[in-house]
């Protein structure tokens, strides 16, 4: 990784004891790399702190905090504190011109870091840097002196205590760059490629801690030294105050970059290049062996590739197959082998071929190729984009081809393997785990048609133990979440119907019944709208379900409710997501969930998302409204080896009872966009592979 952007690029990045961009304490004007995801863990004497930042953009870097500070928690001891930061690289560092940048951190949370900052960083050579800034609330406690900005506005020099972020989760607009000020600075220097030694005068004055009795704050100067590992790894020891010495560790990944080698997957079939002379021969139409062969070669050799024939429609001159991708991650690869096996498969007359995609037996697309132009391309140094500029991506027919196996339907799919549960942030055990077996199960039993279930029995763990009753003022929907982990042993996780269907062009249907998830049952039908060609898409979800009993098992509480939402999905571009969600929740609230995601070429997906509904904070209780991280990490990038499995977590600083939704699997925009044309257009580089 480098410094983003630097003059001198012998600097190497480095994160403060906050997670972010800076020098020990204090923040600097620089960047990660653009899409870095980096992990810090960092404790000085009775004080911790946990920091996941995301290099959101190129200029923008968004992190979440959690901290324990021990003496601070009144009762508990220990105080818990859970937070988010915002730095923004205003302009870059020029041959003259500095780096500038400004922050706030912990914008949401309870303000124990509660601050705010403007700074500006210069490089000198290749290995010097410097870093100079003010700044306000916890950055404008030691050294402070009047708000310059009051110059503007007296209310700037005063900074208003607010009560109301006791229960954390609020954006208290009103404090920031308000109240006394503190200047701040200091250097960095990269001694060779693995050590860097910074040092600082810092603005904070540690108040609270120092109040508490938990550090004696001797000076205002800081060290630090960086020592850096192979494979994004940092080593941090810091000397603070005059008076203790800290060690950290970060780890830094890119989503752009596989963490496996590639190049392994089995090699594709070769384009078969046919003979000129017998392109217009039709003979094999009358000739059952020819056509019985053609079918034969093509089960087993797209069996071989991973792809499964749903239906398949043979002409003179065109062939249309209905394929669902069992292996590739990517589309646009499943397409490409689909496609090769076909110039082996089919007879010589058949110019054009038809790759209709199907997911949870939805015809998503179609891709129409020439064959000629396979034949011309397979070793052409341009090969995917002149395929992609020659290929008509279009709305796939509403009606799959004929049936190509008899003996399709019904099928069965089993497993039983272990299963991990993490439960974070309970303010007693801030990490929870359980860890058991889970069976799964489908039967398969027509185009569309599913009936699946999962069965865990939990053999060891303490999520459900010694748990806290609710204490939640609305009603309970997910705040008991403890209860059903403590009684469900052997639980009953999923036991649905699912039936999936086109209603008409650009239309997709979905309705789901049963054990919905470990909480609740009921029924949930779903429809979209999403063109092939187009960025954005709606749809309707409505959900009429019932609590479960705490076992898991196959009773029910008292506590049942109609839920539903109308969703916007756009795709912005350049890898970002945006769905809006507006309906009614679980606990029978109306409100709205924004989620904004960024995706990477080869399926990394980091996320974040916020939900307001017409619970006050003050009912909706510590949190104030239901928020959290989301990423998706393709297992193919992680092994090396194809496959449609992923892993995915939401990082949620509470689970409480408002803006609660009903887990469902299936939804349908997930399940489609890949296949559409921009999910084929961003992975279509790994056609030839």
């Amino acid at each position: 990784m480098g410094l983003v952007p630097a003059m001198g690029q012998g600097l190497q990045p480095s994160v403060s004891t906050y997670g972010t961009p800076g020098l020990v304490d204090m923040p600097n004007a620089y960047s990660l790399p653009d899409a870095t995801l980096a992990t810090t863990l960092f404790h000085f004497p009775r004080n911790s702190r946990a920091t996941i930042a995301f290099q959101v953009t190129p200029r923008l870097t968004a992190s979440f905090r959690y901290a324990a500070l021990d003496g601070l928690g009144g009762v508990r001891d220990v105080l818990f504190d859970r937070s988010f930061d915002v730095h923004y690289r205003l302009w870059n560092e020029g041959r003259i011109r500095p780096a500038v940048a400004f922050g706030l951190r912990d914008f949401v949370g309870t303000g124990v870091f509660s601050s705010e900052y403007i700074v500006a960083s210069k490089t000198f050579g290749q290995k010097f840097s410097v870093t100079a800034g003010i700044g306000w609330g916890r950055l404008g406690s030691s050294g402070g002196f009047t708000n310059p900005l009051g110059a503007l506005d007296s209310r700037f020099e005063t900074r208003p205590n607010s009560g109301s972020r006791q229960l954390g989760g609020q954006i208290e607009t009103t404090q920031w760059f308000r109240g006394d000020a503190a200047f701040f600075g200091g250097f960095a220097w990269q001694v060779n490629k693995r050590v860097q030694i910074k040092a600082e005068v810092s603005s904070d004055a540690y108040t609270r801690e120092v109040a508490g009795g938990l550090i004696d704050r001797r000076s205002s100067f800081n060290l630090g030294l960086d020592y850096r590992l192979r494979r994004g790894a940092l080593l941090q020891a810091t000397y603070l105050h005059n008076e203790s010495l800290g060690i950290g560790v970060s780890f830094a990944t890119n989503p752009r970059r596989s963490a496996a080698p590639s190049g392994t997957h089995p090699a594709p079939f070769p384009v078969r290049v046919r003979a000129q002379r017998s392109l217009d021969d039709l003979g094999w139409q009358v000739d059952p062996a020819a056509i019985g062969q053609a079918r034969s070669v093509l089960a087993a050799a797209m069996a071989n590739e991973g792809l499964e024939i749903e239906g398949f429609d043979l002409q003179a001159r065109h062939a249309r197959i209905d394929i669902r991708n069992q292996r590739y991650s990517y589309a646009a690869e499943a397409v490409g082998r689909a496609a090769r096996v076909l110039t082996q498969a089919l007879p010589d007359s058949v110019e054009t071929f038809q790759i209709v995609m199907t997911e949870l037996g939805l015809p998503t697309s179609s891709i129409t190729l020439r064959r000629s132009d396979l034949e011309a391309l397979e070793h052409d140094v341009d090969g995917a984009e002149k395929i992609l500029a020659r290929a008509t991506i279009s709305e796939a027919p509403l009606v799959l081809a004929p049936r190509f196996d008899p003996d399709l339907y019904p099928r069965f799919i089993w497993g039983l393997g272990p299963y991990a549960r993490v439960s974070l942030f309970d303010p007693d055990y801030p990490i929870r785990t359980d860890f058991g077996l889970q069976l799964n199960a489908e039967l398969n039993l027509a185009r569309g048609l599913y009936l699946s279930g999962s069965l865990r029995h939990r053999l060891g763990g303490n999520i459900g133990d010694d748990i806290r009753p609710s204490n939640s003022v609305i009603q309970r929907v997910r705040s008991d979440s403890g209860l059903f982990a403590q009684e469900g042993t052997t639980a009953l996780e999923t036991l649905t119907v699912n039936y999936f269907f086109r209603p008409g062009p650009a239309l997709y249907g979905r309705v789901t019944a049963g054990y919905l998830e470990p909480q609740y049952g009921g029924i949930s039908g779903e429809i979209l709208w999403k063109r092939v060609d187009r960025r954005f898409g709606l749809g309707l979800e409505l959900n009429y379900v019932k609590q479960r009993d705490f076992d898991q098992r196959f009773g029910f509480q008292d506590y049942e409710v109609a839920t539903g939402h109308v969703s916007a999905y756009w795709e912005l571009g350049n890898g970002f997501y945006a769905q809006v969600d507006a309906g009614r929740y679980l606990a029978g609230d109306w409100g709205a969930t924004l989620a904004i995601d960024r995706e990477f070429k080869n399926g990394w997906r980091v996320g974040a998302y916020a939900t307001l509904t017409d619970v006050p904070f003050e009912d909706f209780g510590e949190g104030s409204f239901d928020k959290g991280l989301r990423f998706t990490v393709p297992l193919e990038t992680l092994i090396g080896r194809p496959t449609r499995q992923r892993f995915a977590t939401v990082l949620q600083p509470l689970s409480r009872d408002g803006g609660a939704r009903v887990h469902v699997s299936g939804r349908l925009y997930e399940s489609v966009r890949a296949f559409h044309r921009s999910g084929l257009e961003s992975s279509w580089g790994r056609f030839w592979r």
